[in-house]
């Protein structure tokens, strides 16, 4: 990551709470064929000299103080490819100015990010090793500055960006807290193709259509037998669409296992996957309360 005394590398940095198990360091990553290069920097912050406490080998006695001290995980994604600091200062301006583009920025390094993520569960066999989405990031910031001071978690202009207004709004309207308490007091199941549509969801926007294929093949098949067909109108009419669907969603799975889909197919898929969800979200709005 060097780049000459006029040029300067563009950014986006997550402040997240908690250790998400990687080690603190350089992550480079490589798309395929060895393009779209880009660098994650991972940071311990909080922690005595970036070290999280040392684990004791046996149970002990504790007496009641102030809780432990959280660390915070800093992940900076940095392209590989740095800009003149005119078109760094520029293009800065252009996101900060446009909350959308912001989000589109924020987006693409959650994916880097997730990405390494990704390839450390993996690496480690962890099963209960997680991704992260935006809200997990108790700050947000987009900036540029030297490949030098980035490493050091040091930049010369950033801006933090405030969470999306819309996330909220669709959340209120799902009323999460009462469907939280309703399954937490046995009153209403998580059926079994909520979760699996989800990681669908989760498989698509990572860039990952065939792993994506293979969740909503199964999660479409068990939403088609879990709910009801007589729920209203709309309701009937887009389980009525998914039927016609789930054809073409067994051959986007057997296509999956073959290699690599068609962006045809992969925008079939998403489209597929945003009917079942506005079926879901249909059925939690019209819960009796």
């Amino acid at each position: 990551m060097t780049a000459g005394p006029s040029s300067r590398f563009r950014f986006v940095q997550l402040d997240v709470p908690g250790h998400l198990g990687l080690d603190d360091g350089r992550y480079l990553v490589r798309g395929e064929g060895g393009n779209g290069q880009a660098v994650v920097v991972v940071q311990t912050l909080g922690a005595v000299a970036g070290r999280l406490p040392r684990r004791q080998r046996r149970a002990h006695r504790v007496d009641h103080g102030p809780p432990p001290e959280v660390p915070l995980t800093r992940l900076t994604m940095i392209p590989a490819e740095p800009d003149e600091v005119e078109a760094a200062a520029r293009e800065l301006e252009r996101v900060t100015g446009d909350p959308e583009a912001a989000e589109l920025a924020i987006g693409a390094a959650l994916r880097t990010a997730n990405h390494v993520l990704r390839a450390h569960r993996i690496a480690t066999q962890d099963p209960y090793g997680h991704e992260i989405g935006r809200e997990a990031a108790l700050v947000a910031r987009v900036g540029y500055g030297t490949g030098e001071g980035l490493a050091e978690g040091r930049w010369e202009q950033a801006f933090e960006v405030p969470p999306p207004a819309q996330r909220r709004r669709r959340a209120q309207a799902l009323r999460p807290q009462e469907r939280l308490a309703a399954v937490l007091a046995g009153r209403e199941p998580i059926d079994p193709c909520e979760p699996l549509l989800l990681r669908a969801r989760a498989d698509l926007e990572a860039g990952r259509p065939r792993e994506a294929a293979f969740q909503l093949r199964v999660g479409l098949e068990a939403l088609l037998a879990e709910l009801p067909g007589d729920a209203g109108p709309d309701q009937e009419e887009d389980l009525a669409a998914l039927d016609a669907r789930l054809e073409a969603a067994l051959a986007a799975a057997h296509e999956a296992l073959g290699g690599e889909l068609s962006a045809e197919r992969v925008s079939e898929l998403g489209e597929t996957l945003r009917i079942c969800e506005r079926v879901l979200r249909r059925r939690q709005a019209l819960r009796p309360e």
